[in-house]
């Protein structure tokens, strides 16, 4: 896990706890990760021995979407309480993602979020784009993250790819 925010060591010092090789990347004001800095956080991963690096970036939806971090996949995850309306607010994410995860799909009852149109919008971005709903808490859709990110490992390794990082960015 390469882990990027403009500072402190929490979300890394968690997934070090739970056993995850983890690398905190502190941008230092900086809103996004990029190629460059993701790649220093490589050099401190043993790479022989993952199947699949996730790389978060720094928490928005503007900076990081403008970013290549050299990930072959992307994905985007918007909670409910953010509302339905953040595809004609900042496109851009919804266009250059491959997965859309709809979180905190528990808080929907009693919401004004409307999951249709959300999909209507970001399906008119992005027609390629696979959208997925889950709930952390009642672990709701949680198997189909999970098997979207095994699908993605294996097609790399028939692919003949040796890891999940792009040979070249295309952002």
């Amino acid at each position: 896990m390469i882990e990027g925010d403009i500072d402190a060591m929490v979300d890394a010092e968690k997934m070090v706890q739970e056993g995850i090789p983890a690398v905190q990347i502190r941008t230092g004001g900086a809103c996004h990760l990029d190629a460059p800095m993701v790649a220093a956080g490589l050099k401190e991963l043993d790479l022989a021995v993952l199947d699949c690096i996730i790389i978060e970036n720094v928490g928005n939806l503007v900076c990081p979407a403008e970013f290549d971090t050299g990930a072959a996949r992307r994905a985007v995850i918007l909670s409910v309480p953010e509302g339905d309306d953040k595809p004609l607010k900042y496109p851009l994410i919804f266009s250059v993602c491959d997965l859309l995860v709809i979180n905190k799909t528990d808080y929907l009852e009693g919401s004004d979020f409307d999951p249709e149109a959300l999909r209507e919008r970001v399906l008119r971005l992005n027609p390629g784009i696979r959208i997925l709903s889950l709930s952390c808490r009642t672990g709701e859709g949680v198997y189909e993250w999970i098997r979207w990110l095994a699908g993605e490992i294996e097609a790399f390794r028939r692919a003949g790819e040796d890891g999940l990082v792009k040979k070249s960015s295309s952002i």
